[in-house]
């Protein structure tokens, strides 16, 4: 795929209001004489990396991502703006530790994670992410030959059945969970599960008749779920935003993007952690250590625009939350780090 065909099939969710968010900090990096670079830990084909670029001629943006295919085509997008973008093959909870590759007059202004399935993974068949496309059932986000990680397809010729009623009903929030599980442990008994088609018509049939009228495509929160469980998304999740939070500068800000519940509370309590005084209740005097460390610079959850989602529908279900580092974190003081 060439760099403008990248570039055409990807819309940015709401790029100009994460890129708004992140200015500040910039600036505010770029007044202590300091050189920011912002992170964006979920790369994908480089829309909000390309704009940030583009925004602020003195950023340099270290892009990561799992995907080695998204790498390659970022790359070719950003190829024009030279040493300011570096790729980086890792894992999004890496991003502290990618934050140490920093050169010793730069600063982390930055952080940008826009969570969930990316375009180039939904809207190519042979990744197996989506119903919609008859392909091997793969869904991983590191497909690389490689890889360690375990196929969807491998998933389900091993799991338990109450394994994957729990898989099911907590990442895919799916109601039908128990019959569909069975549905699905049934199937494998009669021959594997190695093509979405196969998974979607297995859905479909534990599916009652009547639940199938609205919602959408039956099939829709079992891949979810299945595609979560593979990617171990939501651990990796609680393991990044920490990260992230930890590695940024003074005056630095978090900015993120997702699309599902079980995403967005893990992203809300992980700010609110930093956000909100620790300090005992009844204690008549906040201690520096109790302060919150971060300010949030949104109210709550912020939608996308009724014109973007018109514009870019993957967009509609977008929740963005964005905080500020006001205060570096003080260790407790404690009896042995008096004496």
């Amino acid at each position: 795929m060439s760099e403008r065909a990248a570039a055409d099939r990807h819309i940015p969710v709401m790029r100009d209001r994460c890129i708004a968010l992140l200015a500040q900090s910039v600036t505010t990096i770029q007044h202590d004489g300091s050189r920011p670079v912002v992170i964006d830990a979920t790369l994908g084909m480089g829309g909000h990396s390309e704009a940030m670029l583009a925004a602020h001629p003195d950023v340099t943006v270290l892009g990561i991502d799992r995907d080695t295919q998204a790498l390659e085509l970022a790359a070719g997008r950003l190829e024009r703006y030279g040493s300011r973008f570096r790729g980086v093959h890792a894992v999004y909870d890496q991003v502290d530790e990618v934050a140490k590759t920093l050169e010793p007059d730069q600063r982390l202004a930055g952080v940008l994670f826009d969570l969930g399935v990316s375009s180039l993974q939904l809207d190519e068949a042979e990744r197996g992410f989506a119903y919609s496309y008859d392909a091997p059932l793969d869904m991983r986000m590191n497909a690389a030959d490689d890889s360690p990680d375990e196929t969807a397809a491998q998933l389900l010729a091993r799991v338990e059945e109450n394994e994957l009623r729990r898989i099911l009903s907590e990442y895919g929030e799916e109601r039908f969970a128990g019959r569909i599980a069975k549905a699905i442990i049934r199937a494998r008994q009669e021959s594997p599960l190695t093509t979405t088609s196969q998974l979607a018509a297995v859905v479909d049939s534990a599916v009652p008749a009547a639940a199938k009228r609205t919602g959408g495509h039956p099939a829709k929160r079992t891949f979810q779920a299945i595609r979560i469980a593979v990617n171990q998304e939501l651990e990796v999740l609680r393991r990044a935003i920490p990260h992230a939070l930890d590695a940024l500068s003074l005056g630095g800000r978090i900015v993120v993007l997702s699309y599902h519940s079980l995403e967005d509370r893990i992203v809300k309590q992980a700010i609110a952690k930093r956000t909100t005084s620790s300090a005992p209740a009844g204690l008549p005097v906040e201690l520096d250590e109790h302060k919150p460390t971060f300010s949030n610079v949104v109210r709550g959850a912020e939608p996308p625009t009724a014109e973007e989602i018109a514009e870019n529908p993957r967009a509609a279900s977008a929740k963005l939350r964005a905080a500020e580092k006001i205060r570096q974190a003080k260790a407790p003081v404690t009896a042995r780090s008096i004496a």
